[in-house]
């Protein structure tokens, strides 16, 4: 295993160095971290649709509010879909900046910032405890190629990157949402896709993983037919997993149960290669 631990979750009662509480009372409208990413940066801005993902505001280790208070202002970004971001800017260099949308708890994530100094990866999750472990990590291993998106993937995709932004995606162990009613949260549909291919750079890879069989079914099927991506695979289907994605502890404890693990790698089609290009996203209203 590498040594990209989790910080030892402390009791939210438990003392901080300097005498402060992880949790303290706080008054009505006070943000829980004043200097860290908002509850919900975007609001009520934008449309109301289904999300793929939950908020889960849960317990937060002394190491990670400290990090989220201390290096939120430096490398954290708040989805709010007001602005268009330079990431030239943002990075502090102009390396190939790849996306990743929902990082867990951020080891992985920092396994492949470190053995990839000269790619930048922009982070996005909604899980607080994850963004503050994530950014610890990044701070204990001096991973200054890391930034850290809070909120909806989706307004960052369609209000802030500018098209051909991305030189890669990468959506690894995805909510499954396994049950049919739910299968419209699923995040790989016609319509994500669609608009990842306008903020990908032609040749950019896309590399999604999940451990939920059927779902892994749907994903190929749903990039398969998709006019603007193409499998890395010449016999098609499912690639083996790459030396770059580091096998998680989840994972693991996964395979030794007997669940299957499947990578699907696609390339974003340049236009001109004789396949029509996917229609183009609107931004939405203001």
């Amino acid at each position: 295993m590498s040594d990209f631990l989790n910080t030892p979750e402390v009791p939210p009662s438990a003392p901080h160095p300097s005498g402060e509480s992880v949790r303290h009372t706080r008054t009505k409208g006070e943000p829980r971290f004043p200097d860290g990413p908002k509850a919900d940066p975007a609001g009520s801005h934008f449309e109301r649709r289904i999300r793929s993902f939950q908020p889960r505001r849960s317990r937060v280790t002394v190491g990670q509010a400290d990090a989220l208070q201390r290096l939120w202002p430096k490398w954290g970004l708040d989805i709010d879909g007001r602005q268009v971001i330079d990431l030239a800017q943002l990075f502090g260099n102009d390396g190939p900046v790849v996306l990743e949308i929902g990082f867990g708890m951020g080891e992985a994530t920092a396994q492949m910032a470190a053995a990839d100094p000269g790619t930048n990866i922009l982070a996005a999750d909604v899980h607080t405890p994850g963004q503050g472990n994530l950014l610890n990590l990044a701070d204990q291993h001096g991973l200054s190629n890391i930034r850290v998106a809070n909120g909806d993937a989706i307004i960052l995709l369609r209000e802030m990157l500018r098209p051909d932004a991305l030189d890669g995606l990468r959506v690894y162990f995805p909510d499954p949402w396994p049950k049919k009613r739910h299968h419209k949260r699923r995040l790989i549909q016609p319509e994500f896709l669609t608009l990842a291919a306008t903020r990908l750079k032609p040749g950019a890879l896309v590399h999604c993983a999940t451990d939920w069989e059927p779902y892994a079914e749907q994903m190929l099927e749903v990039l398969d037919a998709h006019p603007d991506f193409e499998n890395t695979q010449a016999e098609g289907g499912f690639a083996a997993r790459p030396e770059f994605r580091p096998l998680t502890r989840f994972e693991g404890q996964g395979l030794d149960k007997g669940h299957v693990v499947n990578d699907l790698l696609f390339r974003r089609v340049p236009h001109g290669n004789g396949r029509p290009p996917g229609p183009q996203v609107p931004r939405s209203g203001r």
